[in-house]
């Protein structure tokens, strides 16, 4: 197992999401330290410290948009919506295609940065199952009685 699936376990990012009243700055830096690979890279330094900035200003949905805009280079925000008393946010990879063709993950909260966060740690789930293959691939154990032979004729 990779370090990365090691350190990230979406059920109970999502649980913690799902039962938190309001975003908090500890709920922050947890997604940060267990979901965000590109977070701490040397080459992001002046985002990361934007979304430093941001949460630090409890900026809490624009801090969650920030990270996604790190995190997730391919995917943008397909839907922000508000109906009784909850947020849906849907996040795509292909934006333009319609609804019906597109394969849009989707998540609620009655915060917005939490329906924000909630779709991330899924897209984050999302690619770290298609990242595995679905078939392990295991060496064959080398038969002892196995002797490579020339079969070659060099006359």
């Amino acid at each position: 197992m990779t370090a990365a699936l090691r350190r990230y376990d979406p059920p109970s990012l999502s649980d913690r999401l799902r039962n938190a009243q309001a975003t908090t700055r500890p709920l922050m830096l947890d997604i940060i330290e267990h979901a965000c690979r590109r977070f701490p890279s040397l080459g992001q330094g002046e985002r990361s410290a934007r979304v430093m900035r941001l949460i630090d200003a409890e900026a809490w949905a624009d801090a969650a948009l920030a990270l996604m805009e790190l995190e997730l280079p391919l995917w943008q925000v397909r839907r922000i919506a508000y109906d009784e008393g909850e947020w849906h946010c849907a996040l795509s990879r292909e934006r333009e295609l319609p609804d019906w063709l597109d394969t849009a993950v989707e998540a609620s909260h009655a915060d917005l940065a939490i329906a924000l966060l909630s779709a991330f740690i899924e897209v984050q789930a999302l690619a770290l199952e298609v990242s595995r293959p679905s078939v392990p691939t295991v060496r064959p154990a080398p038969d002892p009685l196995y002797e490579p032979v020339g079969c070659e004729n060099f006359s």
